[in-house]
């Protein structure tokens, strides 16, 4: 059984930055790609970000490219999500994921262990 639990998020002004944590159980981490979703309220879930299981390569949404960097520590067993020049559009509850994969995949069909979610909330 594989465990994520994500971190990081909260309240933050519009320009502000936030950087989310996912640490995941097990030793099978560094095996695969992990993503970030996010859904806002009345909205279906979302990819943001993603990154192979090196973490040499990563994809994002238009809607974050330039703002927002995926990375990961396999030593720790962690995911990162460095979320800069936040936007009032930017807020959802946010979640990692694993990818049943190695690769980078934006389909949320293709991961399939979740956390929680962490709640990010931008100000405007």
């Amino acid at each position: 059984q594989v465990h994520l639990v994500e971190s990081g998020g909260g309240l933050v002004q519009a320009g502000g930055s936030l950087r989310l944590s996912c640490a995941a159980s097990g030793r099978t981490f560094s095996f695969y790609a992990m993503g970030w979703f996010r859904q806002a309220p009345g909205k279906e879930r979302e990819f943001v970000a993603a990154i192979n299981w090196r973490g040499d390569r990563t994809s994002y949404a238009d809607s974050v490219k330039g703002r927002f960097t995926v990375s990961r520590d396999n030593a720790k067993n962690t995911v990162y999500l460095q979320m800069n020049s936040l936007k009032p559009e930017d807020t959802a509850v946010y979640y990692c994921a694993r990818c049943r994969g190695v690769t980078v995949t934006t389909n949320l069909h293709e991961y399939d262990y979740w956390g929680q979610g962490t709640q990010v909330t931008v100000s405007s």
